[in-house]
């Protein structure tokens, strides 16, 4: 995808988006925020460079002045047809003139600016050698929350993922499983993710038998066989906008073992669900489903944290893991995946997509969370 993402938002909500995060940096401490190609910049103004390239391509916003987007001159009709390009100003730069001290001159030659995570060294150097007052924080230390409450439509686009997602699930269960290699499966979830409207397809994971005890499994060649279970997690951007499910499948029956696991699981990812309410603190979503999995026995096999926040990118803040005091906030969308993990056996994940309601969540992936049987 190049220029701009599609016309979901206006100019005005590109305008109120950076407005907002100048204010935040200001509040913040900081003299303004520079952002380079990437999932903010998409968020803040719509754009997407056509190539990323050592030139250089940045938004600097800070409170009280006008957005301005920095663009190398041969990019700059890209940039002015983009979606929030009427809410800001274009620089062009033709190739030749020095970039950095064109920005330097938009900047606080002693203020201390926040920049997205991304950013290339090349061009961060650069911004201070010709600033050498100045000084960086990354966007993730320095305003972690920037997108993490989703407006209405963000909801509403959020959700029509997770619909996607759901819909590929419903599919996936009916394809034969036993005696085909995990990538022809992952590849059945990629085409079934794209034809629900996915534009980008960010995982596929199929850990068939012993390897579901690896939550990050990247689909292999092994052949899949009855008696397996299967961990299906997988995900991308729809119109923007993140999904991101789990569910946990078994080849035939399963063992009395498996089941139980499995319902283990189970409740965890409820509890974890019934502790999201706007007040609470992340790690609560994380206390309340790993309780459950301590008590049952199996503690030491949940490697992972509760949940990790999702947005215009699959992961995000904020992150549901013991010591994250941060409180949920109506709009947060974030999420809930315990597991239970047993090395050379298998291992069983459940995940649903959550997002944070005036009184407690709801859920945006609403496939069953009982153990499914295929074939």
């Amino acid at each position: 995808m190049t220029g701009s993402t599609a016309a979901t938002f206006t100019a005005d909500d590109y305008r109120a988006r950076m407005d907002r995060a100048a204010r935040a940096a200001a509040e913040a401490g900081l003299a303004g925020l520079l952002v380079a190609p990437g999932p903010d910049l998409v968020w803040l103004t719509g754009y997407t460079p056509p190539a990323v390239t050592e030139r250089l391509t940045l938004l600097v916003l800070a409170a009280g002045q006008d957005p301005v987007l920095v663009v190398p001159a041969l990019e700059a009709p890209d940039a002015h047809r983009a979606a929030g390009a009427a809410a800001l100003s274009l620089r062009d730069l033709t190739d030749g003139k020095d970039p950095y001290a064109a920005t330097a001159a938009l900047l606080d030659s002693s203020g201390r600016f926040g920049i997205s995570d991304n950013a290339w060294a090349l061009h961060l150097l650069a911004l201070q050698q010709a600033l050498p007052g100045s000084s960086y924080a990354s966007l993730t230390e320095a305003l972690p929350m920037l997108r993490a409450v989703k407006d209405a439509a963000e909801l509403d686009l959020m959700a029509a993922a997770g619909a996607a997602a759901d819909a590929t699930f419903e599919e996936i269960r009916n394809v034969p499983f036993a005696g085909r290699r995990e990538s022809e499966v992952a590849a059945d979830l990629d085409r079934l993710l794209r034809g629900h409207g996915h534009e980008q397809v960010d995982f596929t994971i199929v850990a068939s038998g012993p390897n579901g005890a690896n939550p990050h499994h990247e689909a292999g060649e092994r052949v899949i066989a009855r008696g397996d279970m299967i961990v299906l997690d997988f995900g991308g951007l729809r119109a923007g906008y993140g999904s991101d499910t789990s569910r946990t499948v078994h080849v035939g029956e399963p063992t009395d073992e498996e089941r139980r696991v499995h319902d283990i699981v189970r409740e965890a990812q409820e509890a974890g669900f019934r502790a999201v309410r706007p007040g609470a603190a992340c790690q609560d979503v994380d206390r309340a489903a790993r309780r459950v999995i301590a008590d049952a026995g199996y503690g030491e096999y949940f490697i992972h944290r509760t949940g990790h926040g999702i947005g215009v990118t699959t992961h995000e803040p904020p992150y549901m893991i013991e010591g994250e005091e941060r409180p949920l906030v109506p709009g947060m969308c974030f999420s809930v995946e315990p597991g239970i993990y047993l090395p050379g056996r298998f291992g069983v994940r459940i995940e649903d997509i959550v997002t944070v309601t005036e009184d407690g969540g709801r859920r945006l992936n609403t496939t069953t969370r009982e153990l499914v049987i295929v074939e």
